[in-house]
C-alpha cells in the first residue's frame, strides 16, 4: 500500500507539480510511520530487526522536513 502511494506520488511529481508529488510522498512517509507504530511486533517479520520507534521516528522525520521543503522553497521565475 505505501509502495503503491509512493509510486503515485512520484507520477504526480513528475507529471504534474512536483511540490504537489514531494507533499504527498511527505504525507505517504507519516502514514507509514503511523503503520509501524500500530503493527505488533508479532506480525512484524523483518521489520522487528530494528526498534519500532527507531523506524516512527525516521519515518515522520523525513516525512516532516520534506513537506517542509517543499512548502519552503520559493517559487523560480521561468
Amino acid at each position: 500500500m505505501v509502495l503503491g502511494a509512493c509510486v503515485v506520488a512520484l507520477a504526480v511529481g513528475v507529471l504534474g507539480d512536483w511540490r504537489v508529488g514531494v507533499r504527498i510522498f511527505a504525507g505517504v512517509l507519516c502514514a507509514a510511520a503511523g503503520m509501524r507504530l500500530a503493527l505488533p511486533d508479532d506480525q512484524a517479520g523483518m521489520l522487528a530487526v530494528r526498534h519500532r520507534f527507531v523506524d516512527v521516528g525516521l519515518l515522520a522525520a523525513v516525512g516532516v522536513v520534506l513537506f517542509l521543503l517543499a512548502t519552503s522553497i520559493p517559487d523560480q521565475p521561468v
